[in-house]
């Protein structure tokens, strides 16, 4: 009897567990991904080679777009970018606008409110300025001056790192659509940092400018993405996913293609 009872109590607490994780896969942006048929996905459009809005197209195309629509494939869902910026970006994942977002540099800050997938990538940061200052600016302590204005976007990580790397220089932070790097071709900032993979993208396209001759870079920061903190169903997924692109070479090929190790 005693026996029949205890048999009874596991079947009805097995039964309660199952039902517990189906429920909480049905209640996973996983499951509304794969019913929808659609994975959104917020993107900036502004940060080249990562994500490059046309806007004449209203299309993107960058290494995050590569990413994001091979996710999609793999789920066998279309992929749809949903346009956002940098001071909206963690709000756009907390308030459902899009399911998940590109590329992000790992922080503190944004891990209050919303969770991260592992990390397929690093960044580091370092300062440009234009090539007439290249005597004028050679290492970090020459713009950490008060005669300098040291540029950065509203939202991003380098609107941080600008006040903790120069505290006695000035600050322009803009808000998108503008640029920080749009301040220093227009003369209205001496200098500005940025991810030394977006850095060479731009002297390549802007050769008026140069990268500061730093020693060396400061700040390497892993980059992941952005995904609704309690959802561990749907981030379990993307870790899953990313763990075995990166096993079969997938992130390395795309690094290639995009020039991302210049």
């Amino acid at each position: 009897m005693k026996i029949t009872k205890l048999i009874s109590s596991f079947a009805a607490i097995a039964g309660l567990m199952l039902t517990m994780a189906t429920s909480s896969s049905a209640g996973s942006v996983l499951q509304d991904v794969l019913n929808g048929g659609v994975l959104k996905v917020g993107t900036t459009g502004d940060w080249n080679p990562m994500t490059m809005k046309n806007p004449a197209t209203n299309s993107y195309n960058g290494y995050d777009i590569d990413v994001m629509t091979e996710l999609a494939k793999d789920l066998g869902v279309k992929v749809e970018f949903v346009p956002t910026d940098w001071k909206t970006l963690v709000s756009g994942v907390t308030s459902g606008k899009y399911h998940m977002t590109g590329s992000a540099s790992v922080s503190p800050a944004r891990a209050k409110a919303t969770g991260y997938s592992i990390s397929y990538f690093s960044l580091a940061t370092v300062p440009l300025t234009l090539v007439k200052n290249a005597n004028k600016f050679k290492d970090w302590g020459d713009l950490n001056k008060p005669s300098v204005t040291v540029a950065a976007t509203l939202g991003t990580t380098q609107e941080k790192q600008v006040k903790l790397f120069f505290p006695k220089a000035k600050h322009k932070i803009v808000e998108a659509p503008a640029r920080d790097f749009q301040e220093v071709l227009a003369g209205r900032a001496d200098a500005h940092i940025t991810s030394n993979v977006e850095a060479y993208k731009l002297v390549e396209k802007y050769t008026q400018m140069m990268v500061v001759p730093v020693k060396a870079a400061k700040a390497r920061t892993p980059i992941a993405m952005l995904l609704p903190q309690g959802d561990q169903v749907w981030i379990n997924y993307v870790n899953t996913w990313i763990g075995l692109k990166t096993e079969r070479g997938f992130f390395n090929k795309l690094g290639r293609k995009w020039k991302l190790n210049n």
